[in-house]
């Protein structure tokens, strides 16, 4: 058996025993979720700033003209709320299984600065801002030691967030430390971009103009279409869109709001424009997605 597969199968065999049911399992260590997946189909969605370790399965993720896979023997590291579209592959017998650990922008930090500088990686002039690489044995190992915590609860309490910190260490050192460490160091346009994003996430329902975008990124505004297009594969109003739709099948999906309020809460004013917006996006219109989640709660319950 190559070795990837037989690093797969240790993490699969640490997963399987803490996932309570199909989907996410949050665990006691914040940071940290699992999964359980069946089959899903191509559909826009949002990560936060994490890693995902698949060891069952695999998954596709679309960025605009990039498609990244990630599969048993490579992680995922995702330094920025992108919207993408993605589609897992897996079935009822053999769903696909991951862990997923949380980037926090603190702990990030406090680890770039005591690493110091690393003139090889922060030389690094394109970061990608999402990318599939190969597991390394440092990541590897401090992943399985991360499970293994979660297997005891007293360990879990005691050593949760030093292994968090662990595998997040390994991370830097591979091949999208640049990414991560480009995100504390604050440097170029990069940089500036990421504000931008972090502004867009933290008020997306307030109406933004490009113009002021770029005056925030401090560029013109033809070099901040240059760059916002170059980390995130789409235009400012696209993603404006695209994150304002995905926020808004969250509400719904939580069933949280009706239509209407969900349309208000990611700022559109009109309801109707957001119904096209969104079977556009999703490929059913908002009461149909409502109606199907709510079907499936009362399946469950």
């Amino acid at each position: 058996m190559p070795a990837s597969n037989v690093l797969a199968t240790e993490l699969k065999e640490l997963i399987a025993p803490l996932v309570a049911r199909d989907g996410i399992t949050a665990t006691e260590v914040p940071a940290v979720s699992l999964f359980s997946l069946q089959q899903q189909e191509r559909t826009p969605l949002i990560y936060e700033p994490c890693l995902i370790i698949v060891a069952q399965g695999r998954k596709v993720g679309y960025l605009g003209d990039r498609v990244i896979h990630y599969d048993p023997g490579q992680y995922l590291v995702q330094t920025l709320p992108l919207p993408f579209e993605c589609e897992t592959y897996a079935s009822e017998h053999a769903p696909l299984m991951a862990i997923s650990v949380r980037i926090d922008p603190a702990l990030l930090s406090e680890i770039v600065t005591a690493m110091g500088a690393d003139p090889r990686l922060d030389a690094h002039r394109d970061p990608l801002p999402m990318a599939s690489v190969a597991m390394t044995q440092g990541i590897h190992e401090a992943v399985v030691r991360l499970l293994r915590t979660l297997h005891d609860p007293r360990e879990t309490a005691a050593m949760g967030t030093f292994r968090v910190r662990d595998v997040i260490f390994e991370a830097l050192k591979g091949e999208q430390g640049p990414a991560l460490r480009a995100l504390v160091l604050g440097q170029g346009h990069y940089s500036r971009i990421v504000q931008v994003l972090s502004r867009l996430h933290a008020d997306f329902a307030t109406e933004h103009s490009v113009e002021a975008l770029a005056r925030q990124a401090n560029m013109s505004l033809s070099t901040f279409h240059q760059y916002f297009k170059q980390i995130t594969r789409t235009s400012p109003v696209q993603y404006i869109k695209r994150l304002r739709l995905i926020k808004a099948q969250q509400l719904l999906a939580q069933d949280t709001c009706n239509v209407n309020q969900a349309a208000s809460a990611v700022g559109y004013h009109s309801v109707p424009q957001f119904s096209r917006d969104y079977k556009r996006c999703f490929g059913m219109s908002p009461l149909q997605h409502r109606r199907q989640w709510q079907a499936a709660d009362a399946v469950e319950a």
